[in-house]
């Protein structure tokens, strides 16, 4: 169930200890994040993206777990699990491109300091 997951998260990212402040956040009675852990109850949209956004994960993904949870049909569940993890699989490349191209860029600009720092000493 993607919404415990989401749950976690974000009660991870604040450095929460219980439910209950995280129903704060949401300004929900704390029952209703049992609730939502049992799967009787759904994250709506819009705490989706907010736990989400504060949870540092992208809120597409967020959205697209919360409507596999939300769906009974089996068939269809299955779609929207397949279309999150195509796009947190090219979301993890783009990530690995960037922090790549940072990392070689790192190294340029590290030799460069390197470089006029010699010239200065010299």
């Amino acid at each position: 169930m993607y919404q415990g997951q989401l749950l976690d998260a974000y009660k991870k990212a604040q450095n929460y200890i219980q439910d209950k402040q995280i129903a704060h956040d949401l300004n929900v009675h704390p029952s209703r994040i049992c609730e939502m852990r049992k799967g009787s109850r759904y994250i709506s949209d819009s705490e989706a993206v907010f736990l989400a956004e504060n949870a540092g994960i992208p809120p597409e993904l967020a959205l697209l777990g919360i409507h596999a949870d939300r769906n009974e049909n089996v068939t269809i569940k299955a779609m929207w699990e397949r279309i999150a993890k195509k796009f947190n699989k090219q979301g993890l490349q783009r990530l690995s491109m960037g922090y790549g191209a940072i990392v070689m860029g790192y190294g340029v600009i590290q030799h460069s300091i390197n470089e006029c720092a010699l010239y200065v000493l010299c």
